[in-house]
């Protein structure tokens, strides 16, 4: 590893590797750091049989519905993935909706339907109005449909409802086509990024910025640089697990915990055959009226694999108490879907724990009630040498995609700035 470069990269997900990438392109050295022992970031696939991979964090590769006009909803791992060969599958199955262990009948559907199109069109109305209030303001809590309304917004927000800005979730919707990757979408952003130099197990301790030269102390030793992009999550930021010296200005310190890290996990159960049958493949919303429920994908791309999404609060105390809750948690809603039969053909799981991950601490960002506005000031640098980039920067937030381009922008920022 060098010990002086123009850019010091801190963190080696899909932002740190797209920098570095686009850094090389325009002819500017770096330095890139990891503190974990792996690339990828939060794109990680683990084998949980013989051949067979799942994603503990990001699995859709999401395309967006302007991509011609707004390159950075464009996602570059499809054209990856098709120029290499990587299967890929665009994600159209069905929705099921399972209460108290029955299928929701026709009536019950169109008022599951209408209750969730009246929260879409009560959040769409405060926005209008220039609002930025919580979630759970807007919406009728008393619902029979509210349980699972709440179930899918705390993985998708992912915060319970009290402490989701309303304005955030309005202008994260995109009307995306979703893919899904055979052997995993964090196999593909490692293979993707494997040509980019990275120095594994490096933590950054500290980063002096007080003098012309910015000084890394790492893990591994000192690096010089002119300036400093970091990529590390919003959780590493609020957490200040890296000593910035200065600290990061006010401004920048309001953006980090006004964006603070949202919990949702994921439990993948494999099983030894196909227990689902042909059509039972897809999207299952399974709840019962005193208890959590359950997102659940099922047996994409014929995998034998049923994946079970919990967020929020509930995420975050299902992580507590340890992957064998979680993975009781999770057979039991399949089994409830498909059978107690169903047990005996499961051959292990594997769970997620994003929040105490101590590189991460957190699934993704997402704005508390009233601060979606931070989103601006986030990207900003400071002082021409301090560079921020990551999913949470990015317009396509939450994103793999979005963290990846926002690499790519701060590349281009760092270039004209040395210039």
């Amino acid at each position: 590893m060098p010990t002086e470069t123009d850019v010091v990269i801190i963190g080696a997900g899909a932002a740190g590797l797209s920098a570095a990438k686009e850094l090389s392109m325009l002819n500017r050295s770096c330095v890139l750091v990891e503190a974990s022992h792996r690339i990828g970031g939060r794109a990680y696939s683990e084998e949980i049989a013989p051949g067979v991979w799942f994603d503990l964090g990001c699995a859709y590769l999401v395309s967006g519905p302007d991509a011609e006009n707004h390159i950075d909803e464009s996602n570059p791992f499809l054209d990856y993935a098709k120029n290499h060969q990587i299967v890929v599958e665009r994600y159209n199955y069905g929705a099921q909706f399972i209460r108290n262990g029955m299928a929701l009948d026709s009536e019950e559907m169109k008022a599951r339907a209408e209750f969730y199109a009246s929260c879409k069109e009560a959040i769409k109305s405060s926005v209008s109005r220039g609002e930025d209030c919580a979630i759970s303001d807007l919406i009728d809590l008393d619902n029979p449909y509210a349980t699972p309304y709440i179930d899918m917004m705390a993985v998708t927000a992912p915060k319970d409802l009290d402490v989701a800005s309303a304005a955030d979730f309005f202008y994260g919707i995109e009307e995306a086509v979703d893919f899904n990757a055979l052997n995993g979408y964090g196999n593909l952003v490692a293979r993707w990024g494997n040509d980019v130099a990275v120095s594994l197990d490096t933590k950054v301790e500290s980063v002096d910025w007080s003098r012309e030269a910015v000084v890394v102390n790492t893990t591994k030793g000192a690096l010089k640089a002119r300036c400093v992009i970091s990529t590390v999550s919003n959780g590493v930021l609020a957490a200040q697990d890296i000593d910035f010296k200065p600290g990061l200005p006010d401004w920048k310190m309001e953006a980090v915990l006004g964006l603070p890290m949202g919990a949702e996990n994921k439990i993948g159960v494999h099983f030894n055959k196909d227990v689902f049958g042909p059509d039972d493949g897809g999207y299952y919303q399974s709840w019962s009226d005193d208890a959590h429920g359950a997102y659940i994908d099922v047996n994409l791309m014929s995998t034998n694999v049923a994946t079970v999404f919990i967020g929020g609060r509930f995420s975050i105390w299902m992580e507590k108490q340890g992957p064998q809750v979680a993975h009781e948690f999770a057979v039991d809603h399949i089994a409830n879907l498909f059978g107690n039969e169903i047990r005996q053909s499961v051959t292990r799981s594997i769970v997620s724990a994003w929040v105490t991950d101590p590189f991460v601490l957190g699934s993704y960002a997402s704005a508390l009630p009233g601060q979606y506005h931070q989103r601006e000031f986030l990207p900003l640098p400071i002082d021409n040498k301090l560079f921020f980039a990551g999913e949470a920067t990015a317009r396509a937030n939450g994103t793999c995609h979005g963290a990846y381009w926002s690499g790519i922008r701060v590349a281009r920022e760092v270039a004209e700035a040395l210039n």
